[in-house]
């Protein structure tokens, strides 16, 4: 329902007829839809999850070096998972900067006798696109004298049946293949 049909329904009947007030709820119902609809955009931009425009505000409020040719959905994770990572650094923190990144499940072990944080991508496949942001965010939020180790999951050749057919592998070309290079 348009804002030119809501202002009509609250009027009384008898000035269905009156030419002015058609024009004047016209009019009035065109501005109120501008309203309503910048006021979504004011409240989407208010939280990075759905900010489009003041990303590079966050950005700079954050201290995140600003790339607008980054993909959008990139950028919205490096600046959701620095508002995360700020406080006493745990497991559960390094976890969520992580999966913010990721977008899906991800498992934090520490390996005290070695000194090491594993980082297990659980339900994606391959290596996510921004890692080398996701390395940046962690780094500067994990203890100095701990080193991050990240384990991915790629699919197996007794799962890809479940995916796609031979035929469509087939038509696969070696460099989109983890490793990229052809055998020799």
């Amino acid at each position: 329902m348009t804002a030119v049909e809501r202002l009509r329904k609250h009027l009384p009947d008898y000035y269905d007829e009156i030419v002015e007030i058609d024009t004047l709820t016209a009019t009035e119902g065109i501005e109120f839809d501008r309203l309503y609809s910048d006021i979504e955009t004011l409240l989407n931009e208010s939280y990075p999850e759905t900010s489009t425009i003041s990303l590079d505000r966050y950005e700079r409020d954050l201290q995140i070096p600003i790339e607008p040719i980054k993909p959008v959905d990139q950028r919205r994770s490096v600046i959701i998972s620095k508002r995360r990572g700020s406080g006493k650094v745990s497991g559960s923190m390094i976890k969520n900067v992580a999966q913010a990144y990721d977008g899906g499940t991800v498992d934090v072990g520490v390996d005290v006798p070695h000194y090491t944080i594993v980082i297990t991508f659980i339900d994606s496949l391959g290596i996510p696109p921004n890692l080398d942001d996701l390395k940046q965010a962690l780094e500067d939020i994990k203890p100095a004298h701990m080193r991050l180790n990240y384990k991915f999951r790629f699919l197996l050749i007794g799962e890809i049946h479940n995916f796609i057919s031979l035929g469509e592998v087939e038509g696969i070309t070696l460099s989109n293949f983890a490793g990229g290079e052809p055998i020799v």
